[in-house]
């Protein structure tokens, strides 16, 4: 076993379990800089919980966090996440969905439900994007996603801005999904869902190739859509001065 061996295993696991991975080495040699990492990471974290660990403190037992993905696609649906963790829970690597890779999202993806008190999920479908706007599309998602959480939340989180209609507290955070880490958690649910629904698009309709763009405006993306038009997922109102 390594060093970086070890990193691996530890990501997405709680800093407890860590710690109990890391004892069965006691007697190697990368034992102290392993440790000064999980310690350094469990800092990280309850940074990250800092919000959460106020709102707790004055007497808010479930705190979820929302946040979107999806946004500024030409195609696909916008989705939003909310999470509700559990208040001792740190997860090792838990981040804004941004500064993963996808196999770290997916590994997180599938901790952050398989521990958390409540998730769910909410899409915006393309057409209802042309409708409405992005930005009402994005606070109505998010909006939906808390409704559907199986717990009611005390408190809830947001990304940047209040939701509209929420018939509970809330607070929004500036870049919250790298302060807050319950709004991580929601990026990252969020993010992967819409990632693995572009996959699937991407087998309907491979000439835009929604596996690796994600609906993005690469210039491979526009050129397609040049060349053979638009598809249904194709947002009409994103996509006018390309068509």
């Amino acid at each position: 076993m390594t060093f970086r061996e070890l990193k691996d295993i530890f990501f997405a696991n709680s800093i407890n379990d860590c710690k109990i991975i890391l004892s069965e080495y006691s007697d190697q040699k990368f034992y102290t800089k392993c440790m000064d990492l999980i310690n350094a990471e469990n800092e990280r974290l309850l940074k990250l919980r800092k919000y959460e660990n106020f709102l707790h403190n004055t007497g808010n037992s479930l705190i979820a966090g929302t946040d979107e993905a999806g946004r500024g696609p030409l195609a696909g649906p916008i989705v939003a996440g909310a999470v509700i963790l559990k208040n001792n829970d740190l997860f090792f690597g838990i981040n804004d969905s941004k500064k993963l890779t996808a196999d770290k999202r997916n590994k997180l993806f599938d901790t952050i439900l398989k521990n958390c008190v409540a998730a769910s999920i909410h899409t915006i479908t393309n057409k209802q994007i042309d409708d409405i706007n992005i930005a009402n599309a994005d606070k109505l998602a998010m909006k939906r996603s808390i409704e559907k959480l199986e717990s009611i939340p005390d408190h809830v989180l947001t990304d940047a801005f209040l939701v509209d209609g929420l018939q509970m507290n809330q607070t929004a955070i500036v870049h919250g999904d790298s302060l807050s880490i319950s709004i991580a958690a929601a990026s990252i649910i969020a993010k992967v869902t819409r990632d693995r629904m572009m996959d699937e698009y991407d087998r309907i309709y491979p000439q835009y190739g929604f596996g690796n763009n994600k609906g993005y405006g690469t210039q491979e993306h526009i050129n397609a859509i040049k060349k053979y038009g638009i598809c249904p997922i194709h947002r009409k109102t994103f996509v006018k001065n390309f068509v």
